[in-house]
C-alpha cells in the first residue's frame, strides 16, 4: 500500500491529467465528453457553494486541482490551516475535498459518525481492471468489508494477539543479528523479517530466503499497487469511460498492463493460502495462523465465498503491515542517530528490569514504560501514514455549520495533528520524556496513527508487537551509531522523507556495534532454543 493516499491519488491524476495533450482522436474525444461532463458538475456545485468549509479560491472548472500538491501534500494542507482553519475544503473538477486538521474534527465526524463516513474513494485501475479492491483497504463499506475485517479481529484482537510472540521475537533477534553482521543490510533485513513476521502469522509458512517467491511475489504486487495509484499515471481514473474502447485501439495499453499487474496479485495473494490450506493437514504449516483459525472452524472445505474472504483478508494483513512497520522502523534508527542520548536512558531501563543475562520479551513491556514511550514517539515524530488513506461521505452533514457535501473525499491530515505545537510543545524534538510513561498520554497518539472509526487498522496489537519486539532487541544488544565518511567523520543522515502514502526516511545508513561481549550469543542462542521448540 504505497503511493500517495487514494484521495490526493484521484485529486492529483486530475490536475496532471488536465495538462496531458492528447493526440488520438479517440481520446481527444473522450476529453471533450469528460470535460463537459465536469463543467456541468461545477456549474452546479458551484451554486451550493454557501455554507462549506473554507478553502484556497477556486478556478472555474477545475477548482482546486492545480492548488493540490503531489509532493508532501500534508505539509501544504497544514500551512493552510493557519489561514482557512482545522477543516479546509477543497474542489478537484468537481470532487469535493475535505481536509481535516483537528482531532477534535477527526474524532467527532470520523469515530462518532462513523456509520456515513466509513467509505472509500473509487479508482477505476486499482480497483476495477486490477482488482486490489476485493481486500478490505480499498473495499467498499458493506458486508464482505465486515466479514474480512471479522477473520483479523479474531486473530489479532488484544486478547489473543499473544499466540505470536515468539514468531516477532524470533524474527527481531534475526534482524538485529543479521544488521550486526552487515550493517549495509538494514533495509533489507527490516522488511524480510517484518514480512517472515506476517506470513507465519498468516499463513504458518517460514520464509526460506530473501529469494522466497511466497516473500518476492507479494512484494512485488504491493509495489504495482503503487503504481496503479500513482498520481496521473492513468488516464482511465480521470475518464473512466476509457475502459469501455476495446482493447486493440491504440493507446490503450494500460489494458495490458492491468493484466500483468492482476496475474502478480493474484499470485501473492492466493498461492501462500493454498499453501497453507493444503499444508496444515499434515502439519507442514505452522499453527496458530489465520489461516489456520478459520480453517478448523468448518468441517470440510470452505465455501467458495468463505475462502474468498480469508484470501483476501490475509492479503490486506500483508499489505498492511510490511511498509508501515518497515518506516516506523527506519524512523526509529534514524531517530537514534540523531538523538544519542535517549538510547543510553533506554539501556538503563533495559538493565535495571532485565537484566543482561537474556533479552527483553513482549512480556516485559508493561514493565518498560520508557522503551514504549520511545515507540510512542517515533509514531509520533514520523507517523508512517501522514495523511490519513481518505474516507468517503456517504450524505450530505453539517458539522459547527459547515456543509460537508454527499461524496466528499475526507483525509485527516495526521502530520498536523502529531505536530501542533498546543498539544506536543516543540514538535520537531524526539521527546520520549512528554508521555511521562502514562499510557493514557500514549494511547492518544496511537489512537491518530492507526486511524478512524470502521477502518481502524485491526491487527493494531499485532503491529505494535512486531515494533515493540525490534526496538526494544536493538536497544538491548545494539550501539546505534552514525556512519563516518573517508575522513572518519560522523555521516548522519538528514531527517527527511519521501512522499507517498507510506513514508519512508531517505538513505538511512547507521552502524551497529554489539552493546556487551554476551550480545551476540543471547541472540544466536534465542534463535536456535526458539526453532528447536517450532520443529
Amino acid at each position: 500500500m504505497t503511493a500517495l493516499s487514494s484521495s490526493i491519488v484521484l485529486a492529483a491524476s486530475i490536475a496532471i491529467a488536465f495538462r496531458i495533450t492528447l493526440h488520438a482522436n479517440f481520446l481527444i474525444t473522450s476529453a471533450t465528453f469528460g470535460f463537459a461532463y465536469v463543467f456541468a458538475r461545477w456549474i452546479l456545485t458551484s451554486r451550493k457553494m454557501q455554507g462549506i468549509a473554507p478553502g484556497p479560491p477556486l478556478w472555474p472548472v477545475i477548482g482546486n486541482a492545480t492548488h493540490i500538491p503531489t509532493e508532501s501534500p500534508w505539509l501544504t494542507f497544514s500551512k493552510w490551516a493557519q489561514t482557512y482553519g482545522d477543516i479546509i475544503h477543497l474542489d478537484a473538477m468537481g470532487q469535493p475535498i475535505i481536509i481535516l486538521n483537528s482531532i477534535q474534527a477527526a474524532k467527532d465526524l470520523l469515530d462518532k459518525r462513523s456509520s456515513i463516513y466509513s467509505g472509500r474513494p473509487h479508482m477505476v485501475m486499482a480497483c476495477d481492471l486490477i482488482g486490489y479492491a476485493q481486500g478490505f483497504v480499498l473495499q467498499p463499506y458493506g458486508e464482505e468489508w465486515r466479514k474480512q475485517r471479522k477473520i483479523v479481529n479474531q486473530d489479532f484482537n488484544q486478547s489473543v494477539v499473544q499466540r505470536y510472540y515468539d514468531v516477532q521475537e524470533t524474527q527481531a533477534r534475526k534482524l538485529v543479528l543479521g544488521v550486526l553482521n552487515d550493517p549495509s543490510s538494514l533495509e533489507s533485513e527490516i522488511k524480510m523479517r517484518i514480512a517472515a513476521i506476517i506470513l507465519e502469522a498468516n499463513y504458518g509458512y517460514t520464509v526460506q530466503s530473501k529469494d522466497d517467491p511466497f516473500y518476492t511475489i507479494p512484494l512485488d504486487a504491493m509495489s504495482n499497487f503503487s503504481k496503479a495509484t500513482a498520481p496521473g499515471a492513468f488516464l482511465v481514473d480521470l475518464i473512466p469511460q476509457l475502459k469501455n474502447l476495446p482493447e486493440w485501439m491504440p493507446g490503450t495499453g494500460f489494458f495490458q498492463t492491468a493484466k500483468d499487474m492482476r496475474k502478480i496479485m493474484m499470485e501473492g495473494t492466493w498461492n501462500p493460502y493454498l499453501w497453507a490450506r493444503d499444508n496444515l493437514p499434515t502439519g507442514i504449516a505452522h499453527t496458530p495462523s489465520l489461516c489456520a483459525t478459520t480453517l478448523t472452524q468448518v468441517d470440510g472445505p470452505l465455501s467458495a465465498a468463505d475462502e474468498h474472504s480469508l484470501v483476501w483478508a490475509g492479503s490486506a494483513v500483508l499489505g498492511g503491515g510490511l511498509d508501515t512497520n518497515m518506516s516506523t522502523i527506519l524512523s526509529f534508527v534514524l531517530a537514534m542517530l540523531h538523538y544519542p542520548e535517549i538510547q543510553a536512558k533506554a539501556r538503563a531501563e533495559i538493565d535495571a528490569v532485565v537484566g543482561c543475562d537474556r533479552l527483553p520479551s513482549l512480556a516485559d513491556k508493561s514493565s518498560l514504560p520508557y522503551v514504549r514511550s520511545i515507540v510512542t514517539e517515533v509514531y509520533r515524530w514520523a507517523p508512517p501514514v501522514p495523511l490519513c488513506i481518505p474516507h468517503c461521505l456517504n450524505e450530505d452533514d453539517v458539522y459547527n455549520g459547515i456543509h460537508l457535501p454527499k461524496g466528499s473525499l475526507v483525509m485527516p491530515n495526521i502530520w498536523h495533528m502529531t505536530r501542533d505545537p498546543n498539544t506536543y510543545p516543540n514538535p520537531d524534538a524526539f521527546q520520549p520524556e512528554r508521555y511521562d510513561g502514562s499510557d493514557i498520554e500514549m494511547q492518544k497518539v496511537t489512537d491518530l496513527v492507526f486511524g478512524f472509526g470502521r477502518r481502524v487498522c485491526p491487527g493494531i496489537h499485532f503491529a505494535q508487537g512486531t515494533i515493540f519486539a525490534i526496538i526494544s532487541t536493538l536497544l538491548a544488544t545494539c550501539e546505534i551509531l552514525p556512519t563516518r565518511d573517508a575522513h572518519g567523520r560522523p555521516v548522519i543522515p538528514e531527517v527527511a522523507y519521501t512522499s507517498s502514502t507510506i513514508c519512508f526516511p531517505k538513505n538511512v545508513q547507521a552502524h551497529f556495534t554489539p552493546r556487551t561481549p554476551q550480545a551476540m550469543s543471547l541472540l544466536t542462542q534465542s534463535i536456535v532454543e526458539q526453532e528447536f521448540v517450532v520443529n
